[in-house]
């Protein structure tokens, strides 16, 4: 018994580190197959605006769009000071001083203040060699909304350059961690995938973890360590007013969302054992998944579809992680490798699932297909953990932590490459990404 509760707090331990189109066929593509990452040449102009006020904003969300583009390692937006024409209207565009500055695409727009004080945003992207124009949108909305108009702008053109749909019109959330002196204040935060519209969400009396967004963007589940006992809490987005779910009888943790929102998966672990539970969020209702008691049954997921869960135990002697179909419950094993396997999330693709490794004393971020075939290590460091992925499967997120303490979120491409620091104003732990935005 002495050994299970060891081997839980060791588990324990190591998750807490943790809107028309008018697309022309053109075959011009940014390659993202594994091993030949070449960020496209693209040329993002300034947002021509009919009046000051529109024309500033136009190049604000020019540069958001860049900002986009860069952040996800394929595109390579081009100085604009390398720029030999300027504001071209459309009949106006000469290709050739685009290609003689090595751009491929040519990304111009809009900006109008309409008569009901909106804005109108409109944009065109263009194939540089082929000299015709890929997508044209319009948006109209309030001018408060302009960044997300940005990634919906630059979502629009990932998709249309690189085959895969966007991910830039998405929230983060997060658990922010501050120090002062000896003690750490830990608070439920949100933001835009960029790092902009940063909100805390918390007050900071407790200890909070594993924060989940349900699918429809209006909940939040996660762990608070109230006076020093874990539960775990709905927070409606909307309101910011908590709930907790029920008082379980020993250390509640790691809850997820089902994929259509009604449910939620957990853990919770009394006298040695740890067990998966399925919690109705209308009824409130629990049902316990896994029956063998004596082993330790952790870090559930679903698969996009909900057919099937994901989950680490030690049930054959070390944690390892399992799948089991949601109508059979039966667990099969899928990790063969050496070493412990911790926090596996499902791709919202479907195709892969990311674990946690550590082995020999080095933690790695890896991800495997569904079956456990073809296990790659992307990242690995002194503590690496909770990873969580962009919603096209195409990026995942996860905490870095040094040896001096400080932890900070970072993304990375599923091939290894483009590994980058996402910007927060203190260090950030344990981060959830969040759907597309409706």
């Amino acid at each position: 018994m002495e050994m299970k509760m060891q081997g839980l707090y060791r588990i324990l331990l190591a998750l807490t580190l943790m809107f028309g189109a008018i697309p022309l066929q053109a075959e011009m593509r940014v390659d993202v197959t594994e091993g030949t990452m070449q960020p496209m040449p693209i040329a993002v102009l300034p947002f021509s605006g009919n009046t000051a006020e529109t024309n500033q904003m136009g190049q604000n969300i020019a540069s958001v769009i860049s900002n986009d583009l860069e952040s996800s390692g394929l595109f390579k937006p081009i100085d604009s000071s390398a720029f030999i024409q300027s504001q071209p209207s459309q009949e106006q565009i000469r290709f050739a001083d685009w290609r003689a500055i090595n751009a491929q695409a040519l990304l111009k727009g809009q900006v109008h203040q309409t008569s009901d004080g909106r804005m109108r945003v409109e944009f065109r992207l263009f194939d540089v060699y082929s000299e015709r124009q890929l997508i044209g949108y319009a948006f109209t909305a309030t001018s408060e909304t302009w960044r997300r108009i940005a990634h919906k702008v630059a979502d629009q053109v990932y998709q249309r350059l690189s085959g895969e749909s966007g991910y830039f019109d998405t929230k983060i959330i997060y658990v922010s961690r501050v120090k002062t002196g000896k003690r750490r204040v830990e608070r439920l935060a949100i933001m835009d995938q960029d790092g902009a519209n940063h909100r805390i969400l918390s007050d900071g009396r407790a200890l909070v973890l594993t924060p989940r967004l349900s699918p429809n963007l209006d909940l939040v589940a996660y762990l608070n360590f109230l006076n020093r006992k874990p539960n775990i809490y709905l927070m409606k987005m909307s309101t910011q007013q908590n709930e907790i779910l029920g008082h379980f009888p020993g250390m509640t943790y790691a809850p997820r969302f089902s994929p259509d929102g009604t449910k939620l998966i957990m853990s919770y672990a009394l006298e040695g054992t740890s067990s998966l539970y399925l919690m109705d969020l209308a009824s409130r209702q629990v049902n316990r998944l896994t029956q063998e008691d004596g082993v330790i049954d952790v870090s559930p997921c679903f698969s996009p579809d909900g057919s099937q869960i994901v989950f680490v135990s030690d049930r054959g002697g070390k944690p390892q992680i399992y799948v089991m179909g949601t109508s059979d419950l039966s667990p099969r094993q899928i990790s063969q490798g050496e070493g412990k396997y911790f926090s596996p999330v499902w791709s919202p693709r479907g195709d892969l699932i990311v674990f946690v490794k550590q082995h020999h004393g080095i933690f790695y971020i890896g991800v495997m297909k569904t079956d456990g075939s073809d296990e790659r290590m992307i990242t690995q460091g002194y503590m690496v953990d909770s990873p969580t992925w962009s919603p096209n499967g195409r990026v995942i997120m996860f905490t870095r932590e040094d040896r001096s303490g400080q932890a900070k979120l970072h993304t990375i491409d599923i091939t290894g490459y483009n590994e980058r620091v996402v910007p927060t104003p203190h260090e950030a732990i344990t981060a959830a990404w969040s759907p597309l935005i409706p």
